[in-house]
């Protein structure tokens, strides 16, 4: 972890002068601030605001970064983060991305500030910028439900591709040969990997040529946006897949707007379920991931890499999805 002293050797000028730049106390030339900034830039040097003495004791706190707080998906694995850190003494800070990698670039600076014992991460692309400066300040960090290429760091996650399969296979068994797909960014593992499990399923079916692949945003606003496009795409789907719940719903709102009866008209299935409390009448068909139980094993995992009870490898840990058969789907009209 670089230090005060090393940011002074990089920009040739004194610790103090380091300090007065950080601190914006006492005089420095604007050439020689300048130099100060690109040292530390370049060393990724961050300035403890906490008292030296807590540098080698934990602060018993935990951040949880993710890309949409208000997500159902998100909020269920922030509760069980949440339940598993307090069995322990340890509190969370909850940081919101949107989905945008200098958002949590800027949290993860922050955090490192505030000596975080360690980072629970769903990350907003598969850049490796804020691990790899996670992991240069000693602060452990796990991922969550998705992963990043390339990168050996602990993950916990569900089998995304399988999951996708599984629909499309649900839907290809009902009678289904058109069969488009509404999807996130494409830089992201988990709109990736539901991509590449419905592109399996379309061509073990020898359905290759009926392969539509919308790619946006995990927002109902893009969801909706696609769903018109994909609907005007002749010949006209009979069943859409929406990659995450937002999606998904803005899926449903937009073949409402087009007058498009679900399932009569156009079948529907989605990934990840609506919290009971949320629906009266569970409607969709989906692939639902154990949320909960995610956030708290992820934490354990992390605790132990704290508390050094695990020093091992890298461990990827892989839930169970459950495919949940509603009313969303059904066969397509003759």
């Amino acid at each position: 972890m670089p230090n005060i002293k090393d940011v002074a050797k990089r920009a040739g000028v004194a610790p103090i002068t380091v300090s007065r730049v950080i601190n914006k106390s006492g005089y420095a030339s604007e050439g020689t601030r300048k130099r100060v900034v690109a040292a530390i830039e370049e060393l990724g040097y961050v300035p403890n605001t906490i008292a030296r003495g807590l540098r080698s004791k934990r602060t018993h706190t935990l951040a949880l970064v993710v890309t949409d707080i208000t997500n159902p998906f998100f909020t269920l694995i922030a509760r069980g983060v949440e339940d598993q850190a307090s069995t322990v003494g340890f509190t969370v800070i909850f940081c919101n991305t949107d989905e945008s990698q200098e958002k949590e670039e800027n949290y993860t600076s922050i955090l490192v500030q505030k000596q975080v014992d360690g980072v629970l991460l769903v990350p907003a692309c598969s850049h490796l910028k804020s691990i790899e400066f996670l992991r240069n300040n000693n602060i452990p960090v796990v991922l969550i439900d998705r992963t990043i290429p390339g990168v050996q760091t602990d993950v916990v996650r569900c089998n995304s591709e399988e999951g996708a399969y599984n629909l499309i296979r649900h839907l290809i068994d009902l009678g289904h040969k058109r069969i488009s797909t509404i999807t996130g960014p494409q830089g992201v593992s988990t709109s990736a990997d539901r991509v590449n499990g419905y592109h399996r399923a379309m061509v073990e079916a020898e359905l290759e040529s009926n392969i539509h692949v919308y790619y946006g945003a995990f927002t109902q606003a893009s969801g909706y946006q696609l769903t018109n496009q994909a609907v005007g795409v002749a010949p006209n789907p009979t069943a859409l897949f929406g990659t995450n719940n937002f999606i998904t719903i803005g899926m449903l709102k937009a073949l409402r707007h087009l007058s498009i009866r679900v399932p009569h008209e156009m079948a529907v299935v989605g990934f990840d379920d609506l919290p009971s409390a949320m629906v009266v009448d569970p409607f969709l068909t989906v692939a639902a991931q154990p949320a909960y139980e995610m956030g708290q094993r992820a934490t354990q995992l992390l605790l132990e890499r704290i508390s050094q009870k695990n020093s091992g490898g890298p461990q990827e840990i892989i839930l169970p999805i459950e495919i949940i058969e509603r009313r969303s789907s059904g066969p397509p009209l003759l």
